[in-house]
Parts: structure tokens; sequence; C-alpha cells
């Protein structure tokens, strides 16, 4: 039997040996994607760090939309992110200092972790060159490489006493930004024919600054690094229950090492119904540029945008992309604050009109999607409606957008591992499966 016949014979049998009825489902109770029937999470565990909030309840225990909001260590966003605005500062260390420990650091506690940080942003040289030996592979999978490879470099890497979780997770925020800018520059040399140029981080700079001076060498102004700082604040952190982060919890409650619990996270990350789907909001957005012709003409973007719907335009998948969240109702809290980046940021760059436009494309979306889908739940902007175009302002590569993404949940996941292994009560996370299949008898294989 040839191997290309044996490979796709292989492939028809798992075809129809994956089937299991939809009803099959309801009739044992099955809560699919850890989702209950009205579309909340199933509740698995607890947690100090954060609080997704997209719903309230009614007496009768029905769900009721409510404005979005997200907690930090008990803190709301909106509260952390407007001082950081009022007073064009930097505080994305503040935050991490605030998701790692619990508690807002004083000037003085603030100082010293901002330095730590700095201190372990360097990479080992070996990492470097190993960058350098994968050049032209995706940058998720790079990092997640490299995150792999600093288990060789760790002096005491199984140990998972608080202190070494601690040391680790540093290590890990630090140098995150540092991985992804030496890999985009090598990718950028060997796939683009650019120049190649290693930077290593500056003692003066802070995470987001540093991140654009080593992959730009000074070509941002003081408002693209607030602009990435704020997002890497803003993507820090969203509960226990997303993906990536309860990638990192699952794998984590083996008592297996921060390297691979991380390295599991990126993957999750990496993926398009995840971390990737920012960038699947700004292609949207260039090709309706391309399609409507008055970017001001509601009718003619509300046609198009329901063809959209309808499967009969754009990649016919019946979407539109970056509206909609599996929490959030009436608006996401992320979403809110990136309007107004956005919005400053677009002043900036002489980029308004667009900004207009993508602003119109949420505001008809959201009305398009409730005339032809009635009787659903609100849907609102979530935080990839706007993050790629704030992104792309800032003159940052599509490559980068899911590992930028990676840059500020870093903090999010290393905090939940901690957690995760110092309840009073640990136990390894293992659901339950239901085999559906009837027994079968075994023929030898000579009379098959």
């Amino acid at each position: 039997m040839k191997k290309e016949y044996l490979i796709y014979k292989l492939s028809d049998e798992v075809k129809n040996s994956c089937k299991i009825p939809r009803e099959a489902f309801t009739k044992f109770g099955v809560k699919r994607g850890l989702r209950n029937e009205d579309g909340t999470g199933v509740l698995v565990g607890l947690t100090n760090i954060g609080n997704v909030v997209g719903y309230e309840r009614d007496k009768g225990g029905h769900l009721l939309p409510a404005e979005g909001k997200l907690f930090y260590r008990g803190y709301e966003l909106a509260d952390l992110v407007t001082p950081v605005l009022e007073e064009k500062r930097f505080g994305f260390e503040e935050i991490a200092y605030l998701i790692l420990s619990g508690q807002l650091p004083d000037k003085e506690e603030l100082a010293s972790f901002t330095a730590l940080l700095n201190d372990n942003m360097p990479l080992d040289h070996r990492t470097i060159v190993h960058i350098i030996d994968l050049e032209g592979s995706n940058i998720m999978n790079i990092l997640a490489r490299c995150v792999l490879e600093m288990y060789t470099f760790d002096p005491n890497p199984d140990d998972i006493s608080r202190d070494n979780l601690m040391r680790q997770s540093i290590e890990l925020i630090a140098k995150f930004p540092t991985i992804i800018a030496y890999a985009y520059n090598i990718y950028r040399h060997t796939v683009q024919g650019r120049s190649l140029n290693i930077r290593h981080p500056r003692e003066n700079l802070g995470i987001a600054e540093n991140f654009l001076y080593m992959l730009k060498d000074g070509d941002y102004t003081e408002l693209d690094a607030r602009m990435l700082d704020l997002l890497l604040i803003i993507q820090a952190e969203h509960g226990g229950g997303n993906n990536s982060t309860f990638t990192v919890r699952v794998t984590s409650s083996t008592r297996t090492d921060t390297y691979s619990s991380i390295a599991a996270g990126i993957g999750s990350l990496k993926g398009p119904l995840h971390g990737g789907a920012n960038i699947k909001v700004i292609n949207m957005f260039h090709h309706l540029k391309e399609q409507i012709q008055d970017w001001t003409n509601v009718q003619e973007l509300d046609v198009y945008l329901k063809r959209m719907l309808n499967k009969d335009a754009y990649d016919k998948t019946g979407l539109i992309y970056g509206l909609g969240h599996a929490v959030y109702t009436l608006s996401d809290p992320r979403a809110v604050q990136l309007k107004k980046l956005a919005g400053a940021l677009a002043k900036e760059k002489g980029r308004e009109r667009e900004y207009d436009f993508l602003r119109l494309i949420e505001q008809e979306g959201i009305k398009c999607l409730t005339e032809m889908r009635p009787g659903g739940k609100p849907v609102s902007a979530n935080l990839d409606f706007y993050s790629g175009f704030i992104y792309e302002m800032i003159g940052l590569p599509q490559e980068i957008y899911t590992p930028i993404f990676a840059m500020a949940r870093i903090v999010g996941w290393t905090a939940h591992r901690i957690e995760e292994l110092n309840f009073e009560s640990r136990r390894i996370i293992r659901p339950a499966y239901k085999n559906v299949l009837e027994r079968k008898d075994y023929s030898r294989l000579a009379d098959r």
C-alpha cells in the first residue's frame, strides 16, 4: 500500500470515528467548551487575581446584560489606567507588580522592581544564537522554544517553592520583549532582506520603550511608547478562565516546571480564536477601506456588512471580526479604553479619517448583527477591534501582534501559576470525558 494512500485512508477513517451526534452532548449533560447552556463558563476554580464581569443575574438566576468591568487584584481597570494617562507616564511595571504580589507598590518598591526587570532583560548569548538558528520561523513558536530553552540555563528549574517561582516569573516577564524583538529583527533580515540589527536593552528605559528601541532603534514617538505601555496593561490579565491562562493552570496543577507550563500557554494563545484575532480585524478593516467608496455613507456600509453576515462577501465566514465576546455583553472595558487611545494616536498620525471609519464599522456592525440575529446576546466591540489599528499606527508589523499579546499576558500567566501551586489543597485538574462507543469484540489479525 502506498504511503500517500495510507495517510488518506487513515484520515478518512478518522472522519467517521470522530463522529458523535450533537444530541448526545445534551443527553449526557456535557458542558461543551466548558460552557453552561446560557453561554456562561463552568465554574472550575477560585482566584484572587483577575475578575471579568460582563453580566448580572436577576433573582431568578437569569442573565442581565451589563456594562463590562475588569478587575486586577480588586482594582477596576479604568481606575488603574486613568492616572497613567493623566500623568503621562509608563505604568506596565506598576501593574505587573500589582498582579504578581496583590499590592500596589510605593515609589521605592516600584523603582526597585523596574530596575530588577531591567537587569533581567538581556539574553544569554546561547539564546541569541538559538534565535538566529531559527530564522524565518513563526515568532510565537520561537518564543515558545526559547522559553523551553531557559529551562536548560536555569540552575534550579524544577523548584516550585514560592521564592523560586517569583524569580522565574520576573525573568520571564523581563526577557519576553527581548526575545520577540530579536526574533522579529532576524525574521526581517532573512525573509525581507533587511539589515540585521541586534540592540541590547537600555538601562534607563522601561519595558514598553525598551521594546520599541530594540525593535525600531528610536523610530518612535513618546506617544507611541505610552500607547504600547497601555496596551500591555490592558492585556496583562483576564481572569483564570481564558484559554491560555487555564492552560497554564492545568499544566501547573501537574507540578511540571515553569517553562513547560508557560510554553503551553504560548501554544494556546497562538490560536486564531484566541490571541490571533486582532490580525483578523485589521485585515477586515483594510478590505472594507477598499470596498466602501464613501467611508461616511452608512447605507453603503450596511449593505456590505449584511452581505458579510450572509456569507456573501469578504471571507464568507458570516463574521464581523472584533464584535462579540464570550463574557462581555454591553461593553468590553478593554475596548472602551483602547477606543480612546486609538483616537489620540490617530490625531498625532493624521489618520483621523480612518479612525472615524473604524468607529462607524463598530456602530453599524453592532446594528446589523442585532437586526439580522434578533433575540441573541448583546454584542459590543472587543479588545481586538481597536488593538490592531493601534499597533499599525505605532508602526508594528502583523508578525508580532500576537507575540506582543504574550508579552503582556505573561504577567497574568505567572501570577496564576504561582496561585495554583500555592493553594492549601492542591489537586491535579482532571475533568471527565464519557465514552459513548459500544464495546467491540477483538478479532485476531489472521481473521480480519
